[in-house]
């Protein structure tokens, strides 16, 4: 078994990662700066034969101490939030990009032979479409002044609709938010770097990762939390646009299963590979399924119909290369998650800052 280094180890999907990789008898290492905005007060709670390592990843001499002995890295350290890159972008670069840059400057001239870093649907843009004739559509994009008018689904050049379908690697990436920069620059500096340097990389590029132990009182991890926050409060969940837009949720023990299968199957090497539930939902269902969960069925979703800066409106996963390429299949699927979710809110409380994410939003002008 190897001994392998996880960074953000301490976050959500780090400490499932953490767990998944003890299981199937591999050595973990974490390193994890513990921002506040993500782990709050807390400390960083994992098994005790965990070596936990407590600094930024832009501090080359704890990230030198951290690579010792190591055989393999699994990357997961980053900020997490696209209507918040869109304002704080030297935080989002710092954070992503130049932490990477250390952590691979610092790889170089040791007897590491793998890494795997966690990549993000967002840098799709919009997923998929097809045109009324079945065709392929891989660029599209929504016109500013389209949004503004309320008209949410995009079209294609003649005005033609379009149909959402599941997103593959192949389809070019579209960059709409800082944050979307800042994973692409991850995902290909690490596989430069590993085509370079003959290490074995891989990008796994997550779409909406969801279960219990996010960050309930942080408004930028995701709408799922964000919904939970805003119910356990007895607040409506707020939806941008008309909550007709669809996303691909996938289970965190799912993603875990995910990272610990890239590390290990070297057929993974040099690719970027999907990871998500293969499933769409729109977004005003995922509210509707958490409300009844949760026992709050009355209390409906607020429909903004505005328009938040570097969203896109569909994008879900196709799924056929993390089969092909390391035998995964997801066993956990949102409907059939959210009792428990649910449960794990009632338990640790949540605080709602939801509605202090749209204000710091709107003062940007970054809701139209």
């Amino acid at each position: 078994m190897s001994k392998i280094l996880v960074t953000g180890g301490c976050g959500f999907i780090g400490r499932h990662v953490v767990e998944e990789l003890l299981q199937e008898g591999h050595a973990v290492r974490v390193l994890d700066s513990l921002i506040e905005q993500v782990h709050g007060d807390s400390s960083c709670n994992l098994a005790d034969n965990v070596d936990v390592r407590h600094a930024d990843l832009r501090d080359r001499a704890a990230v030198d101490d951290a690579l010792s002995g190591v055989d393999g890295v699994i990357h997961l350290a980053a900020e997490v939030g696209v209507g918040q890159s869109m304002y704080e972008i030297s935080r989002y670069v710092g954070g992503n990009d130049l932490a990477t840059a250390v952590l691979l400057e610092a790889m170089i001239g040791r007897s590491i032979r793998k890494i795997v870093v966690a990549s993000s649907m967002s840098v799709y843009g919009e997923g998929l479409y097809a045109s009324p004739e079945g065709d392929r559509r891989d660029r599209v994009r929504r016109p500013p002044e389209s949004l503004r008018q309320g008209l949410w689904e995009p079209l294609g050049p003649e005005g033609e609709w379009l149909t959402p379908v599941p997103t593959d690697e192949e389809k070019p990436v579209d960059l709409a938010s800082i944050y979307a920069l800042t994973k692409y620059s991850q995902e290909r500096a690490v596989l430069i770097f590993g085509e370079a340097y003959g290490i074995e990389a891989s990008a796994l590029r997550l779409f909406n990762v969801f279960g219990a132990g996010q960050a309930l009182s942080n408004p930028y991890t995701g709408v799922l939390v964000n919904f939970a926050s805003r119910l356990a409060n007895g607040q409506r969940p707020m939806i941008f646009e008309d909550g007709n837009q669809k996303r691909d949720f996938v289970h965190v023990r799912d993603v875990a299963r995910a990272f610990r299968l890239a590390f290990e199957k070297s057929q993974s090497a040099g690719h970027v590979i999907n990871v998500g539930s293969g499933q769409a939902y729109s977004i005003a269902e995922v509210a509707s399924l958490l409300a009844d969960a949760m026992g709050v069925a009355d209390i409906e979703p607020e429909i903004l119909n505005k328009a938040r800066a570097g969203d896109i409106r569909n994008c879900f996963a196709d799924i056929g290369k993390a089969r092909d390429l390391l035998g995964f299949e997801p066993k956990h699927r949102l409907e059939h998650s959210l009792e428990p979710f649910a449960a794990w809110v009632r338990e640790v409380g949540a605080i709602d800052r939801g509605q202090e994410m749209r204000q710091q939003l709107e003062a940007r002008g970054l809701v139209s």
